[in-house]
């Protein structure tokens, strides 16, 4: 495989994999459609300032972990499709980061909540 590809061509295998996950991954959908509403009403509620760099980090973590999961997903399911052990244990555990993610961003929401306009 060559790696050496011009980063207009990187660019393209990102915005693949984006579009990929959103097709396939309702959680992804889901957890997209979340981060917009949350930034309307941040733009609408007009908290300090720090609270929006907080929800842009929160949310890109969150899709990044998710991201991350569903490759882990894919990766897992084409080498080796029956059940097995060790796979379900690396398929746990990457679902289980993108649930500590979600966890964050709503715990982020919580202190823009009670602190955001202080």
């Amino acid at each position: 495989m060559n790696k050496n590809h011009s980063q207009v061509a990187r660019l393209g295998f990102a915005v693949a994999g984006f579009k990929r996950a959103w097709v396939c991954e309702a959680s992804f959908r889901t957890e997209i459609i979340v981060g917009v509403l949350v930034l309307v009403g941040l733009a609408l509620w007009q908290p300090a300032r720090w609270c929006w760099l907080a929800a842009l980090f929160s949310l890109m973590f969150v899709l990044t972990a998710e991201l991350i999961n569903t490759a882990i997903e894919n990766i897992c399911d084409a080498l080796h499709p029956e059940e097995h052990p060790l796979i379900k244990i690396a398929k746990d555990c990457a679902s289980a980061a993108v649930l500590m993610a979600n966890t964050n961003g709503l715990l982020v929401v919580i202190v823009i909540l009670l602190w955001g306009k202080s």
